[in-house]
């Protein structure tokens, strides 16, 4: 397909788009002319329906352009912890969160969502044991293991 400016458009296979978010190019450009349209009201919708909100947001966009200034989501609480993972267990508990490979070829750790949110749970509650709480400021220094992510996502579950 081409237009007027002789520009070449290349539609994905069938399966691809079928598996989208977009299944066609009319449900695309509809979504896309109300994120022009009507910006609040789309990012809402996204945020309402992509996003599990610890404590739901006021207001979507509040902008000044004089000063600069803006913020997104004013009054919403999320927790990284909740959407990589919490979210994800009833549908995907045993599926692949993250697949390790580590230096040496076949050293290699498939860890569930399941296995994730334990291990995180389980270093989170290491952390309060030793007084650390919400605020609080964690260093970590740990080369590139699974540990390395159950201890910075354990973080985040903390605050």
């Amino acid at each position: 397909m081409s237009d007027e400016n002789n520009i070449q458009i290349y539609s994905p296979p069938n399966n691809v788009s079928e598996n989208s978010y977009f299944p066609d190019m009319e449900t695309y450009q509809e979504l896309y002319n109300k994120s022009i349209t009507d910006s609040d009201t789309f990012w809402s919708d996204q945020a309402i329906k992509n996003i599990d909100w610890i404590k739901p947001f006021s207001q979507v966009c509040d902008s000044n352009l004089t000063t600069g200034k803006i913020s997104w989501f004013d009054g919403g609480q999320l927790n990284v912890t909740s959407q990589c993972i919490d979210r994800h267990l009833k549908d995907r508990a045993s599926k692949i969160a993250i697949l390790w490979e580590g230096d040496e070829p076949g050293d290699v750790k498939e860890i569930t969502y399941q296995e994730l949110h334990d291990e995180v749970c389980r270093m989170a509650n290491v952390l309060r044991k030793y007084g650390i709480g919400k605020g609080d400021r964690v260093a970590l220094y740990m080369p590139m293991i699974p540990a390395a992510a159950y201890a910075m996502l354990a973080c985040a579950r903390i605050g």
